[in-house]
């Protein structure tokens, strides 16, 4: 199991390359995205999937062992660090390649630290936890997810009623827009409901999206005078960078799925067979296997280092920076998922 686990470390590939991008001019300021969606998808191309699932005895020891739980409580003053980094060094930069470079290298690591491993900690239950998980999703701008993932996305996965599953034949680009204020809007309504139910006026302090919302403000507020509004400008270039990341992954992990619907208009229950997986090993670690989606969607309390992999998953052809750019071409896209769909639908 020792070996096993250190795998994970791998995740500090992508401080290491926005560190070189931090640090050089010209065209390596762009290393991230090479490594991240040049290099990555053509080894997973090339390596076989690992469907393997730990056994009765690793999972107890996995379950136990605090490196896990240490190496994602890390990646919060890892993020802070390099979010100050390129506030600072922002208004040296007096080339548009170098501009762009860094500015995607940030909204790289908002994406995979900022929002995911802000979405691993989001679903822990201990309140400690979850507020590690919103200091992350406040430097990608996205505190919204967490109300609205919890309680809208896993409740509605894989129905029309859910603006984070992507439609058969929806283009990914108009998805962004669909998802992003759409689950928006629905984290305010699950708040609403929720001060409405405990008695509390809309605008209280406990309704999480007023608390949000001002931290949110209070950043940019706070970039802004310090830094100065062209330093601002580039902040939110790349929090919304890593928004379209998490918008592209959310695209590709329910593209067309859908739950039965019964006689009295409500649901099945979700299961394993309402998410795509897949098995590709780089981006299992580099996402803390993230793309064991079904597994996660079954199970949204089991801690990433436990998630499994089972057969009635269905399957994407290749890892999730593959299927990203894979997205990005609609025709070629539907072409490759359409068939898979109609597989899984005649299987089911």
């Amino acid at each position: 199991m020792g070996i096993r686990k250190l795998k994970y470390i791998s995740i500090f590939l992508l401080p290491i390359t926005v560190s070189v991008a931090f640090t050089v001019q010209g065209w390596l300021t762009f290393l991230p995205l090479l490594v991240f969606f040049v290099g990555v998808p053509l080894l997973e191309h090339f390596l076989p999937p690992a469907v393997d699932n730990l056994t009765e005895e690793e999972r107890h020891a996995a379950e136990q062992d605090p490196f896990f739980n240490l190496l994602i409580y890390a990646m919060v003053p890892v993020q802070l660090f390099f979010v100050g980094w390129y506030l600072v060094v922002f208004k040296e930069i007096d080339t548009t390649i170098d501009l762009i470079g860094r500015t995607v290298a940030l909204g790289i690591m908002c994406g995979v630290i900022g929002i995911n491993v802000g979405h691993e900690l989001g679903h822990r239950l201990n309140r400690g936890e979850q507020f590690l998980g919103e200091i992350l999703l406040l430097t990608s701008l996205e505190n919204h997810f967490l109300p609205y993932h919890n309680r809208g996305h896993h409740t509605n996965v894989a129905t029309p009623s859910d603006p984070a599953t992507a439609r058969k034949n929806e283009p990914v680009f108009l998805f962004w827009f669909r998802s992003h204020f759409g689950s928006y809007a629905q984290a305010w309504q699950i708040e609403c409901q929720r001060m409405a139910i405990m008695g509390k006026a809309t605008f209280s302090f406990q309704n999480r999206m007023v608390v949000y919302t001002l931290a949110q403000l209070s950043v940019l507020l706070s970039i802004y005078l310090v830094f100065g509004l062209f330093t601002l400008l580039g902040f939110f270039s790349a929090a919304v960078f890593g928004i379209l990341l998490l918008e592209t992954v959310n695209y590709i992990e329910h593209y067309g799925l859908l739950r039965k619907q019964r006689e009295n208009g409500t649901y099945e229950s979700v299961k394993r067979i309402h998410s795509w997986n897949s098995n590709h090993v780089i981006g299992r670690v580099v996402l803390f296997e993230l793309s064991r989606h079904s597994d996660h969607h079954f199970k949204a309390d089991r801690p990433y280092q436990l998630l499994e992999n089972h057969d009635e998953s269905p399957v994407m052809p290749t890892g999730y920076p593959g299927m990203m750019l894979l997205s990005l071409v609609p025709p070629l896209f539907f072409q490759v998922m359409n068939k898979r769909i109609s597989a899984q639908q005649s299987g089911n």
